[in-house]
């Protein structure tokens, strides 16, 4: 998105995650965790450099993914939950979705395939566990980094427990136009973090927090997104930034992704440390669990602001 005139392509930040044994490198860490922090207070996201998904791994996964979505849509539809954005989503305009509560446990992801695979694909939930795996663990360094850089590490067991992954699979049919399309509106994201995985076909735009829209194109075959959702923005005590983002396509080609969303337990209550609680940084957001507002969400409106209508102070 280069612009006329003395304006520059603005650009996610790019940090690389692949130094080896990062967390016990101590200058290494301290580095990794400061950028990280300037991130998130700056753009609530950033490009996560992460080599611990092989290539081949990505490709199978991905190719999968595309024999899971060109399933007839009544084996699709098998994929039933009474939760949000779980089981089979779609097709609405361009998006269809498959949410895998607990993605890092091997016999929740072999359930929900064998319902769409009755004869099974065992290499397909070997690959997305051992996916959720590794990204989990990405997910947990950030997660460390960011209470670290607050002052409120003393809180980094309880955070962590308190929390599991879902994995979303999701597919963008291709507009066959290249006049943009809206394949998901802009909204910010209501878990903690959200890691996306893509294909090689763009689409992704992130709201900076002067208006710019970013068009996010990976840097390496090893990146990943990593966005903070509103629940963080909310346990952080507005620390950190939530933004907008959504995915614009064009061409002939599907895109696909695969997200991995880190999830306050249900009732867990979701409250800002006192630490981060001043004068200078009031509350902005009444104790809530995740859960009772996402069921508040579904029937709202006013998603933007939704946890500030909500819960707000």
């Amino acid at each position: 998105m280069k612009k006329m005139g003395s304006e520059t392509e603005v650009k996610l930040p790019i940090i690389d995650f692949s130094v080896v044994e990062l967390e016990s490198n101590v200058a290494e860490w301290e580095s990794v965790k400061s950028q990280v922090h300037k991130a998130l207070v700056e753009y609530g996201c950033f490009e996560a450099v992460f080599d611990e998904v092989p290539l081949h791994i990505r490709k199978a996964i991905f190719f999968e993914v595309d024999e899971l979505f060109n399933l007839p849509l009544e084996t699709k539809k098998l994929a039933v939950s009474s939760k949000p954005f779980r089981g089979y989503v779609g097709p609405i305009q361009l998006y269809e979705s498959i949410g895998i509560d607990d993605a890092d446990v091997y016999e929740k992801v072999e359930s929900l395939i064998n319902i769409l695979w009755p004869q099974g694909k065992s290499s397909f939930s070997k690959n997305l566990q051992f996916f959720t795996e590794k990204v989990s663990r990405l997910d947990r360094m950030i997660r460390k980094m960011c209470l670290e850089s607050l002052g409120v590490e003393k809180y980094l067991d309880e955070h962590m427990n308190s929390t599991y992954y879902l994995a979303r699979l999701i597919k963008y049919t291709a507009p066959q136009t290249n006049e943009p399309k809206v394949a998901i509106a802009e909204h910010t994201d209501k878990n903690i973090f959200t890691i996306l995985c893509q294909n090689q076909i763009d689409g992704l735009e992130i709201q900076t927090k002067n208006g710019e829209w970013i068009k996010y194109k990976p840097s390496s075959s090893n990146s990943f997104v990593v966005v903070t959702g509103d629940t963080f923005y909310a346990w952080t005590n507005g620390r950190v930034h939530t933004p907008i983002h959504q995915v614009m396509m064009t061409g002939n080609e599907t895109r696909l992704t695969v997200g991995l969303f880190t999830v306050p337990k249900p009732g867990f209550i979701i409250k800002a440390p006192n630490e981060l609680v001043t004068e200078e940084h009031p509350l902005l957001f009444k104790p809530f669990v995740q859960s009772e507002f996402m069921k508040f969400l579904r029937s709202s409106q006013n998603t933007k602001n939704a946890l500030k209508v909500y819960c707000g102070v």
